[in-house]
């Protein structure tokens, strides 16, 4: 049964622990996007946000990052239960042992225009695996239609390692995501964006 993960760059930061209180309850962890305005052109929150919703839920840190070795003690000090990287950043293997080091689950990432054999290096390595359906940097992108095929791909090599699609993830093509085999569907703008993020949540987890 897929979780979903709210992403926490889809709500308004003026009310980011009510909102994050609000959703927990229904979701499987709430998804922190770490850009540095580097990897990717944008720039998002640090560890002192990932700390202050620490205990609200399990954090799923996505290091959007070219440099993670950089970022990985901060953000584990901070209260993260995963942090994923990108196998296209630098020190992919070195990033995953270092999570590893600190008792943590490690996520590898790519971008929806990496070859997913980007990710064979770290099937064994990594708990999670992470095709993206969007490209990393922006909220609200259009999905894209491959990612189905890639999660298929994915499940059918690992069917034991969680598969998490970030990215255009809606209420409408939700279910087809579960189906493929996705187990942690992160999705922000389609749940903060509504009048009812619980309900928006729960039906992309296929609660409702």
């Amino acid at each position: 049964m897929a979780v979903v993960a709210p992403s926490m760059l889809g709500a308004d930061f003026g009310r980011l622990r009510e909102l994050a209180e609000l959703v927990a309850p229904h979701s499987g962890y709430l998804h922190m996007d770490v850009m540095d305005g580097h990897f990717v052109p944008n720039l998002t929150m640090g560890p002192d946000t990932i700390a202050a919703l620490r205990g609200i839920a399990p954090l799923d840190v996505h290091l959007m990052v070219t440099d993670p070795l950089n970022f990985i003690e901060s953000f584990a000090d901070a209260g993260a239960d995963i942090i994923t990287v990108h196998a296209e950043a630098n020190d992919t293997a070195a990033s995953i042992d270092a999570i590893h080091a600190r008792g943590l689950k490690a996520g590898v990432a790519i971008r929806p225009s990496t070859p997913l054999s980007a990710l064979d290096p770290w099937l064994d390595a990594a708990e999670l695996l992470l095709p993206m359906s969007v490209e990393p940097g922006f909220c609200g992108q259009e999905f894209d239609e491959g990612t189905y095929d890639r999660i298929r791909s994915l499940r059918e090599a690992r069917p034991d390692t969680l598969i998490e699609v970030d990215g255009g993830v809606t209420c409408e093509n939700a279910a087809a995501l579960r189906e493929a085999g996705a187990d942690i569907l992160v999705s922000g703008s389609a749940i903060f964006g509504t009048e009812d993020p619980v309900a928006s949540a729960r039906m992309i987890a296929g609660l409702e």
